[in-house]
């Protein structure tokens, strides 16, 4: 349901792709799809929610008509507050909240015009809106005196992240990962994203159709994963009497520039620490390369995913961002160094 696999695409100075080389629907850029059996449509029932997180909450931010549907999982260390891809839900981590909210309190909210939030503008989907919604979800949430937070956003909300993060409003911040998103990469993809939406199946008879087509001509290859995070990417068309995508974005194209223009440098001048995951290849641009020689961020590449690697490899995911809080002990609090907690206990 992602628009562009957009940091799946070359760097510039590379071969020129096509349009369907540049697509995440392409076989070229994603690995092999699960076996899948045409006469049974069981396979691909939807799954409710509550069997991976544990409360669906809606946060009205107060002094607007904007309400936004947030998911939680878990109760204990820091809050890994989660953004989605363009096109997603919060449900995209359905998965990894549930491998992860033993150790953390895991909140994945959907995002303007996606999901079941609703706001008075469901088509503004400008960079500095989505920040300005992340924000005050978050102070809606836990007001002045937050716990620790590390920030987790995959393509279009991994800009997000970054977004919210160089604003510096967010009390307790300490981690900030990007998934699969580089700007460079991005930049030189928008020039296909309307043909690649335009190309996508645009209508479903059944939910289980969609789910099928996410994991056999679209961007998923986990099929537990898509039998979570799909339903909540559809809305029923009456008119046409099938399914279709909640979210419009071919109608938001004018937003697209503003959310990976600059985010190279961004993201390096956040005053956290950060890790960028990225699914199958080493693609840096010219800033993260030489920001990486420099240490100021982490990275990992994670082989056979596609461009969500949080619903194609939860497990592997999950493992991730745990093993990241761990490296930079962060603990519900804050850093926590175990020297100082020791004096402060006596």
């Amino acid at each position: 349901m992602d628009p562009p696999p957009l940091s799946s695409l070359q760097e510039e100075g590379e071969e020129e792709p096509t349009v369907e080389d540049s697509s995440a629907f392409s076989a070229a850029a994603v690995p092999p799809r699960p076996a899948t059996h045409s006469h049974s449509l069981h396979k691909y029932a939807p799954l409710d929610w509550s069997a991976y997180f544990d409360e669906e909450r809606r946060v009205a931010i107060p002094d607007t008509d904007d309400v936004f549907n947030v998911y939680t999982a878990g109760s204990e260390g820091p809050v890994v507050f989660c953004l989605h891809g363009g096109g997603y839900s919060g449900l995209s981590f359905a998965l990894t909240a549930s491998r992860m909210k033993d150790k953390a309190h895991v909140v994945a909210m959907d995002l303007r015009g996606h999901g079941k939030s609703t706001t008075i503008d469901d088509l503004d989907l400008s960079i500095e809106t989505l920040t300005n919604d992340v924000i005050a979800v978050i102070r809606t949430m836990y007001g002045d005196l937050p716990p620790a937070i590390i920030l987790v956003g995959h393509s279009m909300g991994g800009s997000v992240a970054v977004h919210v993060a160089a604003r510096k409003e967010i009390r307790n911040l300490h981690g900030l990962v990007v998934v699969d998103v580089v700007e460079g990469t991005a930049m030189a993809s928008l020039v296909h994203m309307q043909k690649i939406l335009a190309n996508r199946a645009q209508h479903f008879p059944s939910i289980e159709k969609a789910i099928e087509w996410s994991v056999k001509g679209g961007p998923l290859r986990n099929i537990e994963s898509a039998r979570v995070s799909i339903p909540s990417t559809l809305k029923y068309d009456e008119s046409r009497e099938c399914y279709t995508y909640r979210t419009p974005l071919e109608q938001t194209e004018k937003y697209w520039k503003g959310w990976y223009e600059g985010l190279s440098d961004k993201f390096l001048s956040c005053p956290v620490q950060k890790i960028l995951l990225l699914a199958g290849t080493d693609r840096l641009d010219r800033a993260l390369t030489i920001g990486q020689m420099q240490g100021k961020f982490q990275m990992v590449v994670v082989r056979h995913t596609g461009h969500a690697i949080q619903e194609d490899v939860p497990e592997e995911f999950a493992s991730h961002i745990l093993n990241f809080i761990s490296r930079n002990r962060i603990g519900p609090n804050g850093v926590e160094i175990p020297g100082l907690i020791k004096k402060w206990q006596h």
